[in-house]
């Protein structure tokens, strides 16, 4: 018997609302992710530039911790090692709300961060070192010659790798799926069990990540031409 494509099945009804709500959590948790990664990597990659060595040792650690190791083993690390690694305070406010949502924030943050760390670093090598040593004779600190001079400059030049890695920490977003998270990959999956039309909740789902992903290039690169570079002139 010839299989009967039927997509209306998947995207009307229950299992249209399943996929919405699938996608506002792969919105949620992709676009907390990003800022915290953004925010957790550039605080990386300047302090593996500072001068105090420890501080140097343990930004290098954990940039070759987090890039080196499976990101679906440090979901599962933090979802099962939550409780010997976070103080039992901040445990407890997690469990008391979505815990593995929270997990899987935390996992695709530290992750990301470590290579978006690196990124923000080769931009600053790209930066002339003479500009950080007119500020810091101009009286800035190193601290506020990174944030005004030297990060301005370094983020209009990773603008393309800085996509790239948006990108994959939305599609890497599915893995969260792993520990219940119910996501756009988690809802796929349950239609298909329901309705046994996999293919077409997959291709929708798919679909859904592609339009994502092409806004958020967009963005992306509309922000870097209008905004950054108007800045510069």
């Amino acid at each position: 018997m010839a299989y009967q494509f039927d997509f209306g099945q998947v995207v009307s009804g229950e299992y249209g609302q399943w996929l919405l709500s699938g996608l506002d959590v792969t919105l949620r948790i992709s676009g907390i992710a990003i800022v915290l990664s953004l925010a957790l990597g550039t605080l990386v990659a300047v302090l593996r530039l500072s001068k105090v060595r420890p501080l140097v040792w343990l930004a290098a650690s954990f940039t070759e911790f987090f890039r080196n190791t499976p990101l679906l083993v440090q979901i599962f690390f933090w979802y099962f090692g939550s409780y010997s690694v976070l103080p039992d305070a901040v445990n407890e406010w997690l469990y008391a709300r979505d815990f593995e949502f929270a997990c899987g924030v935390i996992a695709l943050t530290v992750y990301t961060a470590a290579f978006i760390a690196e990124e923000i670093r080769s931009g600053i090598f790209s930066i002339p070192k003479n500009q950080l040593e007119a500020s810091r004779a101009c009286g800035l600190s190193f601290l506020q010659a990174m944030a005004y001079v030297i990060l301005p400059q370094a983020f209009r030049v990773i603008i393309p790798p800085l996509i790239s890695q948006f990108l994959n920490l939305i599609k890497n977003s599915s893995l969260v799926m792993t520990i219940g998270v119910m996501d756009l990959t988690y809802m796929a999956r349950q239609i298909e069990a329901h309705t046994f039309h996999g293919f077409e909740a997959f291709t929708v789902s798919t679909l859904m990540y592609l339009t994502i992903s092409l806004i958020v290039s967009f963005s992306v690169n509309l922000y870097n031409r209008y905004v950054l570079h108007v800045r510069s002139r």
